[in-house]
């Protein structure tokens, strides 16, 4: 069996909200990579009991390799470094050479602040540099230390300390691995290869029952982790194995592009906005086997329900900020008259949020800045304003190409309304695709 890993991220700020957690998921990736099987996730916060609790409970269930983040400043909440010291059986020792090297840290920064306790900041430099015995140093980013701490005997996990600010924990993290401490604990480490398939406009369900196929027809799941996610209107299959179940995962893709050959996009874990770049770029996105060369095409946006996301969305697209003119945001009538130029009979006669003004809105875009290809979108993000008609939720999208027929869709889509402008902007990015693969 595989090295096994737990991940405890200290900081009531991170359990109550405030923070959201970053280096549990960045910790996560990584320890993938390193062929570590992740078991557990613990958020704690700053009260030692509830830490060394959290530590105590994944010892006993047989992990291996411990990682922490957070609480490894200089003010009293900071006790990662004793706890662990304490759950690792360790006497707490001040490192002489650490505290002067964090000093010298310290000291550019007290210019910035003649009148500060000196005493004070020694003490915290002091406090920083008390750590378990036996512990590795992690030389600081910051002000603060990481610490890799193996057990007292063989019986029990190693654990690495890190720092909660992510631009410090990430490069220490790199550090880590290249120590001898650390070596040692990943020694059990396997391979895993993970794989990514995506499907647009499929309920999760329709996976679920696929598996059930796949079981039925002698598909051998066992070696493989299945795992299946609704995310921003997209369900992402991400299986993870080792390579002995190559042939496994390939007869189950097999068996989801086969049963799910018109949503099924990306078999290579591509997104949709990265498959949009690439047909942007004249390139053909890896999930679209080339049939002749693509000419490279700019576009722009119109959007009123989504007030300007989509255009976020594009000026993030990798390599394709060239080809990305700018967007109109408009939400009165009135701006959609003098900014994209739509026509005022087409509001009047079917209302701002149609199939109409839409597709004047991809075309007022596209002429007004001067681009290849226009996108318009309008509807009924809510919470109010929804009618029996045209209910919130309601989204009218149009995609036009030069020299062609625009493609126009409505989608009714469930939530509030930030649910609904970030699943519409989705939408918009698959039919740009859509759009873009048949010009």
């Amino acid at each position: 069996m595989s090295t096994r890993a737990g991940i405890v991220v200290t900081g009531t700020e991170v359990l109550t909200g405030r923070v959201s957690d970053r280096n549990g998921p960045w910790l996560a990736e990584r320890l993938r990579e390193l062929g570590v099987d992740l078991a557990y996730t613990a958020i704690v916060g700053d009260r030692p009991h509830d830490m060394e609790a959290a530590l105590r409970f994944m010892a006993g269930q047989g992990i291996g390799l411990l990682l922490t983040s957070g609480g490894l400043g200089p003010t009293a909440d900071d006790i990662t470094a004793e706890v662990v010291g304490r759950f690792q059986g360790r006497e707490m020792v001040l490192d002489e050479g650490l505290a002067e090297r964090i000093a010298e840290i310290v000291r550019p920064l007290l210019k910035r602040w003649p009148d500060v306790d000196r005493e004070a900041i020694a003490a915290a430099n002091r406090k920083q540099a008390t750590i378990p015995a036996g512990a590795t140093v992690l030389e600081p980013v910051g002000t603060a230390p990481g610490l890799v701490v193996p057990p007292l005997d063989d019986g029990g996990p190693t654990v690495v300390v890190l720092p909660g600010p992510p631009r410090e924990l990430q490069p220490m993290w790199r550090n880590a691995i290249e120590t001898d401490a650390l070596r040692a604990a990943l020694s059990g480490a396997t391979v895993y290869r993970q794989r990514t398939l995506r499907l647009f406009g499929i309920p999760e369900s329709e996976i679920a029952e696929t598996l059930r196929v796949a079981e039925r027809e002698g598909v051998d799941l066992s070696a493989l982790e299945v795992t299946t996610c609704l995310k921003r209107g997209e369900v992402e299959v991400v299986t993870r194995y080792e390579p002995e179940a190559e042939q496994d995962y390939r007869a189950f893709e097999e068996l989801v592009a086969g049963r799910h050959r018109e949503t099924l996009f990306s078999r290579d874990g591509s997104t949709v906005d990265e498959q949009v770049a690439a047909l942007l770029r004249g390139s053909h996105p890896p999930a679209d086997p080339p049939d002749g060369s693509r000419p490279p095409r700019t576009i722009a946006a119109a959007e009123s329900c989504t007030g300007g996301l989509l255009a976020a969305r594009l000026t993030e697209l990798a390599g394709a900020s060239d080809y990305f003119k700018g967007a109109i945001v408009a939400y009165s009538d009135e701006a959609k008259v003098e900014l994209a130029d739509v026509a005022p009979e087409l509001i009047e006669t079917h209302g701002a949020v149609s199939g109409e003004v839409s597709a004047a809105l991809a075309n007022g875009a596209r002429s007004r800045l001067h681009a290849d290809v226009g996108v318009g979108i309008t509807g009924v993000a809510g919470p109010g304003g929804g009618s029996v008609e045209k209910p919130v939720g309601l989204v009218w999208l149009s995609v036009v190409v030069t020299d062609r027929e625009p493609v126009t869709r409505s989608v009714n889509l469930p939530g509030g309304r930030a649910d609904v402008r970030d699943r519409a902007t989705t939408v918009a990015m698959h039919l740009i695709r859509r759009a873009l693969s048949a010009a």
